[in-house]
């Protein structure tokens, strides 16, 4: 399998529900704009994402993966089919009790995540309202995180990458035909998360069922090394990814305590941000992984090296012009994606400082994902955790520099350079155990990347209206001017990568 080919296939498919997912937003903004009631839902909805992000994609794709593609091709199909049996029959159960517990320390959760609610308590009450209907989505996409682990590994990507886009496509159904049967009319959003996350299970378990791994309940599932072995690599792991996500808590606990809308208009922003994330970095990530594992159980010379390296150009050569278009066309995005409706001038600009602020950092959120897999597939978790320890030190102290001046921006550029933070010293880490040795020609590929940025930003900077104008002219106009900006920004960018002799076969890979 070509590795660039793969990559293109899930960043298609993530590019589904990103679009998908950007409808979801404008709509959420349309409606209900930057208030108390879409603050209490962000939140509500925050805590089974962050704990999804923690246990389902995070620790555990990283502690099973590795397991799995070494059962793969050195057991066979049975031993294989065997560990799935029984990872999922450990999985379901502790998800069945964290489900339980969570939906009945709601009021606790609310008042830890979010204590600034407790200043009001309607707002408060309808937090944990909404969390107790969320809750359940984290039973459902752990169970989704272990099928797109399987299906990954044996490189069926589209379905795992496609899946997501289900949960859009509910909130978008819940807000237009459903919005007037629910009393607050947002707890439509919770409810949509739920039946998202039933709908994303079910696709998967076809998807299985068609691979012929669907999971089956195994008795002493327990007793099984390599399950053992998975939850021994779980444990740094969680802390390792728990850490991030800690930061992620953390600010939301300064920002209660900010302007009512302060969540809200991090959450708009960050959804931009998510978006080269997860086209790039998520994707990567996902297809590199196991790639790395097979590479290091094979011990091939040089070709983990070799892989690693391909990783990082290729986050380099789509990062960068990812972060400069968010901060150059932050207006247009905002004003066409979310201005109208409840959405106000001011919480598009709001937003649009929030997401200058993510720009800074977003190479060091995607660059992570692919230096991060360089450990992990070696069942080394501990370099990772001790790094993401030190970066959300320093997040925090930055999140005590910045707040008191920057308000809710500072808190977004303190994790888009807590993040930087971490990926250097990933990366200082795979140099000093020799696990990453730098192939030739990073000199002339950096001399092109910078040629083609510049090219690009004065393109952007040109072309593209003042602010006023995009908040006076009509949706319509805004989508089709912003869609030429962008055509127009990456015709100059990789035009000029190309005049400068760069070929995307010089990009081709094949998987291990």
């Amino acid at each position: 399998m070509n590795l660039l080919k793969a990559l293109f296939t899930v960043s298609g498919m993530t590019l589904i529900s990103r679009i998908l997912g950007f409808l979801r937003d404008a709509l959420i903004a349309s409606t209900f704009g930057a208030a108390a009631s879409t603050d209490a839902f962000f939140v509500a909805f925050r805590i089974p994402n962050l704990l999804r992000r923690m246990f389902a994609e995070g620790a555990f794709s990283q502690a099973f993966v590795p397991i799995l593609a070494q059962a793969r091709d050195r057991e066979g199909r049975t031993a294989t089919r065997a560990l799935v049996d029984r990872v999922a029959t450990v999985l379901f159960s502790v998800l069945i009790l964290v489900t339980a517990a969570g939906m009945l320390a709601a009021p606790l959760l609310v008042q830890v995540i979010a204590p600034g609610f407790g200043n009001d308590p309607g707002k408060s009450a309808l937090t944990v309202s909404l969390l107790r209907i969320t809750f359940p989505y984290i039973l459902f996409i752990s169970l989704v995180a272990l099928a797109g682990a399987v299906l990954n590994t044996y490189g069926r990507f589209a379905v795992p990458a496609l899946t997501p886009s289900l949960l859009n496509l509910s909130f978008i159904a819940g807000i237009l035909f459903l919005l007037q049967r629910f009393d607050p009319p947002v707890r439509v959003l919770a409810w949509a998360a739920f039946w998202g996350g039933v709908l994303q299970l079910a696709v998967q378990l076809l998807a299985l069922a068609r691979l012929g791994l669907l999971p089956r309940p195994a008795a002493a599932p327990w007793a099984d090394p390599a399950v053992r072995r998975m939850l021994r690599l779980m444990g740094p792991a969680l802390v390792g990814v728990s850490v991030g996500q800690l930061s992620l808590v953390l600010n939301t606990i300064f920002a209660s305590y900010l302007e009512s809308g302060s969540v809200s208009w991090l959450n708009y922003a960050d959804r931009l941000m998510e978006f080269p994330t997860g086209l790039l970095g998520a994707a990567l990530g996902t297809i590199l992984l196991p790639s790395l594992s097979r590479h290091y159980v094979a011990a091939a010379d040089g070709e983990f090296s070799r892989l690693l390296d391909w990783g990082i150009r290729l986050t380099l050569l789509l990062a960068l012009p990812a972060a400069l278009a968010l901060a150059l066309l932050a207006v247009p995005l905002i004003a066409t994606l979310f201005y109208h409706g409840a959405f106000s001038a001011r919480d598009l600009f709001m937003t649009r400082s929030a997401l200058l602020a993510y720009s800074v950092g977003l190479v060091g959120l995607i660059i992570v994902k692919v230096l991060a897999p360089g450990f992990y597939s070696r069942q080394n978790v501990r370099t990772p955790v001790r790094i993401a320890v030190m970066a959300l030190a320093a997040t925090q102290l930055m999140n005590l520099a910045f707040v008191g001046w920057l308000r809710h921006a500072g808190l977004a550029l303190a994790v888009g350079l807590g993040a930087c933070l971490n990926a250097l010293l990933l990366y200082l880490q795979l140099r000093r155990h020799r696990i990453y040795e730098p192939q030739p020609g990073w000199g002339r590929f950096g001399l092109q990347v910078a040629v083609a940025l510049l090219a690009m930003g004065l393109v952007l900077v040109l072309a593209s209206p003042p602010d006023p104008w995009w908040m006076s002219t009509g949706i319509v106009r805004r989508a089709a001017v912003l869609s030429s900006l962008c055509a127009a920004g990456a015709a100059a960018y990789f035009g000029s990568l190309f005049a400068l002799g760069l070929r995307p076969a010089d990009f081709a890979r094949r998987a291990a």
